[in-house]
Order: structure tokens, then sequence, then C-alpha cells
């Protein structure tokens, strides 16, 4: 294996520029920018290892550079663990929170009070983001990343929260100018989580949200500008056919694009030009290996819901004038195991022949 004397293809955790090959993230995601210079609150979705958080980070550095906005992104993954004590919840979300403005380099004056204010469980989260945008000398932005975390009572406080805030912007009340909540699903799947129906309802909680973006997978050309990092560093060519199969059997999943061409250069060893047989050979060694991505995706299969879609897609057999195949479908796109667009089809040919081995009865990749 070669040494790790300089950048590499990452397929573990947020891209760092210093150690790893990565494209610019926010072009990903262009909307964004326009949406919180509008003051919105909106939701950014994609699925699980596809850039969010390495394109929220980066995003809340653009924003904050500039002279009116702090931004945060932190984390509310530790709150799963809450289920539905929002108390619980709020407490894991509020220390988040200051943790990742502790570290985000910000002076002191633009920090969330310390300590809260001191209220009600149940109103806590929201009480200590009108103190901080009351101290605050600049517009706060929040990126609520792995938003979908949060369970049950615990979503649907925490959201409501947001929504008396958001409400009580026009008469002056200080709170933050934009909240986007990102995760894997759409606001439609967070509804049906907390165990609401997918039906508008005027008092919901989810009703302030104005849009729904999703981050885009790599075109053929960007993956050519990313793999041409490494042949600028090394010296080593990806050749256009190596290129056009990789397109083909990832149709841009960034994490598979990654894993492919890590695989290829520092696990293959591989040396000399590389070419699609090598690809190939990369692809197949991937999917025996049963590598985390894909071994979440199998898992993912054993989700009753996740295996009735994914059944009716393999056999291209979709239920007629069913609501619920509907809602499901809808899901399983924002896991992104199909397609985005019509037709309805798996997203690419590599989860296509793991879900062919799995559905198909081939439990044993390996």
């Amino acid at each position: 294996m070669r040494p790790l004397k300089a950048r590499y293809f990452n397929t573990t955790g947020p891209c760092d520029p210093q150690r790893h090959y990565m494209l610019p993230p926010t072009p990903q995601i262009p909307q964004t920018r326009v949406l919180i210079d509008m003051d919105r609150y909106f939701v950014l979705h994609a699925p699980r290892q596809t850039g969010k958080t390495t394109a929220l980070r980066f995003l809340a550095s653009e924003l904050t550079a500039d002279d009116d906005i702090a931004a945060l992104r932190f984390s509310c993954e530790t709150a799963k663990a809450a289920g539905d004590d929002f108390a619980a919840a709020e407490s894991i979300l509020l220390h988040s929170m200051r943790e990742a403005a502790k570290w985000s380099g910000c002076p002191d004056e633009w920090l969330p009070p310390d300590p809260w204010p001191q209220v009600a469980p149940g109103s806590r989260f929201g009480a200590a983001l009108t103190e901080w945008c009351r101290r605050c000398p600049r517009r706060v932005v929040l990126f609520l990343d792995e938003v979908d975390a949060l369970q049950g009572d615990s979503m649907i406080n925490i959201l409501g929260q947001l929504r008396t805030g958001h409400d009580k912007r026009p008469q002056g009340h200080p709170f933050p100018t934009s909240v986007v909540l990102c995760g894997v699903r759409n606001v439609r799947d967070y509804k049906v989580a907390s165990g609401h129906s997918d039906r508008s309802n005027p008092a919901s909680p989810f009703n302030i949200i104005a849009d729904s973006l999703r981050l885009g997978d790599f075109t053929a050309d960007q993956i050519a500008e990313l793999y041409d990092q490494h042949t600028q560093a090394t010296g080593q060519e990806f050749t256009k056919g190596a290129v056009d199969r990789v397109f083909e059997l990832t149709q841009g999943q960034p994490w598979l694009v990654n894993a492919l061409a890590y695989e290829i250069t520092f696990q293959m060893g591989a040396t000399g030009a590389i070419t699609a047989r090598q690809v190939e050979e990369a692809k197949e060694r991937l999917i025996r290996a049963r590598v985390t991505h894909l071994d979440v995706l199998v898992s993912r299969l054993r989700e009753p819901r996740v295996k009735r879609v994914m059944e009716s897609v393999v056999a291209g057999s979709f239920p007629d004038a069913d609501p619920a195949f509907s809602i499901d479908l809808s899901y399983v796109r924002d896991l992104g195991l199909v397609k985005q667009r019509p037709p309805i089809d798996v997203a690419n040919p590599i989860y296509g022949e793991v879900m062919l081995r799995v559905l198909g009865g081939h439990r044993n990749l390996g």
C-alpha cells in the first residue's frame, strides 16, 4: 500500500481540503444562500455520506466571513438517545450548540449566553435562541445537522419552539433570521416519524418550512475534476474510460465515487494509468468486503417499508393507486436508494447488484 504522504480520497467523515481530494461543496447547493438572504427557514436533505456536513461547515464559514452574519452548524445526533423526553432533548441540543459555538472561533460577544436562561422545560431551546440573538451583534443563522435524529415528541417540541420564535420575528422578537434543518429525510417524513399525518395543518410546527433542497450527486465532469486532483498531485492518470465507468456504476453518488478511487489508488496500490478494468475490480472488492456504506444499505433493506418498495422496484411491479406505496417510495427516494426522477429505478448499478444479491436470497455477499 502507498504511504499517506499527501491528500487522499475520503470515505469517512467530513472532508478537509488539507487532507482530502474534494470539490468546493457550496456550489452543489446554490439556492441555500439565496434562501438565507431571504431570512427563510427550510430543509436541506440528502442521503448519508453525500457531503452534507462538509457543505454545511463550508457554508457556515462563508456566511460568517460576511459583515452581518454569525452562522453556526451543530449536530442533533446525540439527542436521539432522549427519545420522546423533550426536556432531555433540549438539554442535549443546548450542550451541542454551546460546544459548537465554543470551537467555532467566533469572538466572545457573538457566542450564546452562559448560563442559558432559566425557564420551564419545553421552552428552554427557544428562550436560549432569543437571548442569544438579543445579545449577538450579528444576524444568527443556524444549521441543525442530523435533525432527523430527534424522535417523536422531542421533534415536535423543538420544531414547535422554532415555529413560535419564527412567527414573532415580524414584531421585533429576537430570533435566528434563518434556520436550516439538515438531515436524510424531507420534512414530509419528519411528520410521519413524529406521528403526524402527511396532511396540511395550519397549526403544525412543520408549516414554517419555505422550501426543501436536496444536495445533488456528482456529474461526470465533476468526477473527472475530482480525479484530476489526484493526477495533478501524483502524476497518475484516470483514463477517460475509467472515469466514464465510475459514473456509470455510481451515477455520481459521492461516497461511491470516492470509495472506488480510494480502493484503486490505496488498497489495490495501482500503478500507471487507471483503467475501466481496475474500476470493475474495485467495485467487486467493495461489494464483497461489505464496506460500511454498503452494509448500511443491506440493513436498510430489512426495514419493511424499504423492502416493500425495493422488491417492487427490482421486479418492476409497482402497486396501482396505493397511497402508502407513494409515501414509502418518497422515503426510499430520500434515502438515495432510487433515482430522483422517473422512471423509478435503483439509484445506481452498484446498489442494484447489492440489492439483487440480498433480495434474491444470496445473503452472503462475501
